[in-house]
């Protein structure tokens, strides 16, 4: 570990739960990482996935996540040329501490499911919530347009797997903001009335985009 990890305030135990806080026990520090579940992601993309952090605390846990390995920074070839952060196959097998503290924080009677939203946290919440049962005869892909992102999610044996993909040749599309698909997904928001408010849009097999939305229930995971 490199200077910055050796600065760091330690819990000074053997326990492993005990080391795996002190590398990402920090404030924001998961979030950062969730928002690079599903790709490399630009400085500014992750800031907007995290609209209650300043630029220098995102700096400084983006420094301290790559000092210990968990992220590495890389350019992307022309004409991008642009700087990405982006998990190591080391950082990305932290993904079910996610997938468990969201099914055991649904429990509680405090969380707020209206605050923001990112895509990171929509599809994390995806691969949660999943009623495996329902969809284990489901074998189809869905696309997100949300802003300039795109995602593919691939759903298969009662499993989805997300990636960030073109998804014009998905066999569903939707077109919204995620706390839109949050909504009808959660919130029980109807299609029809967020289409007609053109907060939505549906491309391609509208029965499965219907049974898509059904597919994530709370109460089974709270």
């Amino acid at each position: 570990m490199n200077e910055i990890a050796n600065k760091r305030r330690r819990y000074d135990d053997a326990c492993a739960a005990a080391h795996a806080l002190d590398l990402i026990g920090d404030r924001w520090m998961l979030l950062v990482i969730r928002e690079m579940m599903f790709g490399p992601r630009r400085f500014g993309d992750i800031r907007r996935g995290l609209p209650g952090i300043s630029a220098n605390v995102l700096t400084q846990r983006l420094e301290e996540l790559e000092s210990v390995g968990i992220l590495i920074r890389r350019k992307l070839p022309p004409p991008a040329g642009t700087q990405v952060y982006e998990l190591t196959e080391w950082g990305l097998r932290c993904e079910p501490i996610f997938v468990e503290l969201g099914r055991w924080a649904c429990g509680s009677p405090g969380h707020d499911p209206t605050r923001p939203f990112s895509a990171a946290s929509m599809f994390l919440s995806f691969r949660t919530m999943i009623d495996r049962e329902a969809s284990a005869n489901i074998d189809a892909t869905f696309g997100f347009r949300i802003g300039e992102e795109r995602y593919v999610a691939t759903m298969q044996d009662g499993t989805i797997r997300i990636v960030a993909s073109d998804p014009d040749h998905a066999d569903v599309i939707f077109t919204a903001v995620p706390e839109v698909m949050a909504g009808i997904i959660y919130g029980g928001a109807p299609i029809e009335a967020m289409e007609k408010d053109d907060l939505l849009q549906i491309e391609g097999d509208r029965s499965l985009a219907e049974r898509f939305v059904t597919l994530f229930p709370l109460s089974q995971n709270a």
